[in-house]
């Protein structure tokens, strides 16, 4: 074989994105402390460059590279345009909350562009084994991420349960993926399809490979009963890095559990299909009954993305509607969470560290701006028109409607209905709520801008979904 055949372009974005990387972390070595400005900046110019890349390679349909191991498709490129945005924005919000803790290092921003790798890898994978090394890449970088303040012994601790429970779900995936090697004899999505299709494939130990691989996904997406590492993690992680768990690996996780359930394990939709409904359930349940006894904000946050998640695996349920409805919560959820995020980090001072909700009491009088930025990211996840999260919850509801799920739409709706509660108890806290102190509020002018830009496109996309709502489409019509 030779190595021309691999057909390197569709990966040109992969490969960029590690050289400058490699560049980066040489770099910062000669930085001193004092010039640590500069590594922020070749941070955020590589992943500038890597998207300039990926719209430079950009061609229509679908192409696989290494000999069907990866691929360039509708649904990745979205993503991986996504996945930069929001890194790009992350890297802005973070720098004055870093600086002002002693995190401002190189190692923040090349753990965090190796995680942006592994995400790159992941959702354009097309065998097994790329599907796990992206995983694995993400989950190492995030584990060293979240430990990264080394006076901190809740992050210490949050970064080791997420590890052994990461360690445990990356073994069941594996375990689940050679059993669907037993059964099939391939590891590549396409081929395994084709062969469950054509009825070749040993269906029970197919089923039994299926199980596993369901309880990987579920954990990677923090639902319900495998959430016990999300509210631990955005609470002892520090703010900067739990913005970065709890938002671009969200998207990468959704894609990577369509790659594997639909384009890889579609023939059993059957077998898969009440699986995510009950976990989808439960998450819904659990996730907002327990984020509406929460006092700490990262805390709510945690709960209620784990109801999020329960939204998106609703989604699954309802065929290539659904997947539209469900690719475009994900974008909206980590939109909102972004924003969420850029604005604890705004308000949190080198004395204050704003993780509890009387921590935005009187935010109003204390900056207009930033407390009407949080209500619209509240009133967002909340979903309340004409905001973005309205829309993504109204399109999963009108999915599962179409196809029959009219108990699931009723469970969904009123599930949206207790949210809705702790969501507007942060609002209330915000504007009728007296200030403890009256501590300035930082933030410096990119800050502003960027965060601004974030919370904005709630509105301008929840008046105009349909614009978002036809990119999905034309990705996954470019993927089934």
């Amino acid at each position: 074989m030779n190595w021309t055949d691999l057909n390197l372009m569709p990966a040109l974005p992969e490969i960029v994105l590690l050289t400058l990387l490699g560049v980066i972390l040489l770099a910062d070595l000669w930085i001193s402390d004092s010039k640590r400005y500069l590594t922020h900046i070749m941070a955020l110019l590589a992943v500038v460059i890597t998207a300039v890349t990926q719209l430079a390679v950009w061609e229509p349909g679908s192409v696989s590279a290494f000999h069907g191991m990866y691929i360039a498709d509708g649904m990745s490129r979205l993503a991986k345009l996504t996945l930069y945005g929001l890194t790009f924005g992350l890297f802005v919000y973070s720098k004055p909350y870093n600086q002002a803790r002693n995190m401002f290092s190189g190692e923040f921003y090349t753990l965090s562009l190796f995680a942006l790798l592994g995400m790159s890898v992941m959702v354009s994978a097309g065998h097994f084994l790329t599907a796990y090394i992206g995983l694995e890449l993400l989950s190492l970088s995030l584990y060293a991420l979240i430990a990264l303040r080394r006076d901190s012994a809740t992050a210490a601790e949050a970064s080791l349960k997420y590890f052994v429970l990461g360690a445990l779900a990356s073994g069941l995936l594996l375990y689940g993926i050679s059993m669907v090697y037993g059964s099939t004899g391939s590891l590549e999505f396409a081929t395994v399809l084709a062969t469950a299709f054509n009825e070749q494939a040993n269906e029970w130990l197919l089923r039994l490979g299926l199980v596993f691989i369901v309880v990987a996904v579920a954990f990677k997406l923090g639902a319900v009963p495998f959430h016990m590492w999300v509210p631990d993690v955005y609470h002892g992680a520090p703010t900067s890095v739990a913005a970065m768990v709890g938002t671009a690996p969200k998207i990468a996780a959704v894609v990577f559990a369509f790659r594997i359930l639909v384009t890889g394990l579609g023939t059993a939709h059957q077998d898969w299909s009440p699986m995510l409904a009950i976990l989808a359930v439960l998450s819904l349940l659990v996730g907002n009954l327990a984020a509406i006894m929460q006092t700490n904000i990262k805390r709510m946050l945690a709960y209620s993305t784990i109801s999020h998640m329960g939204f998106i695996l609703l989604a699954f349920m309802a065929g290539a509607i659904g997947f539209t409805a469900g690719l475009y919560y994900a974008i909206t959820y980590a939109l909102m969470a972004a924003a969420g995020f850029g604005v604890l980090m705004v308000l949190s001072t080198e004395t204050i560290e704003c993780e509890d909700i009387q921590d935005l009491a009187g935010l109003n009088q204390r900056h207009a701006w930033y407390a009407f930025l949080m209500l619209l990211v509240m009133f967002s996840m909340a979903g309340i028109p004409p905001l973005m999260g309205f829309y993504a919850k109204f399109a999963v509801i009108m999915a599962l409607l179409s196809q029959g799920y009219v108990w699931l739409a009723v469970f969904g709706v009123v599930m949206s209905l207790i949210g809705a509660f702790y969501y507007l108890r942060v609002v209330k806290t915000i504007y009728f709520d007296t200030a403890e102190h009256d501590q300035p509020v930082g933030g410096n002018y990119a800050v502003k801008v960027v965060l601004s830009i974030n919370a904005l496109l709630l509105v301008l996309w929840g008046i105009m979904p349909q614009t978002v709502i036809d990119w999905c489409a034309a990705a996954l019509n470019n993927t089934l």
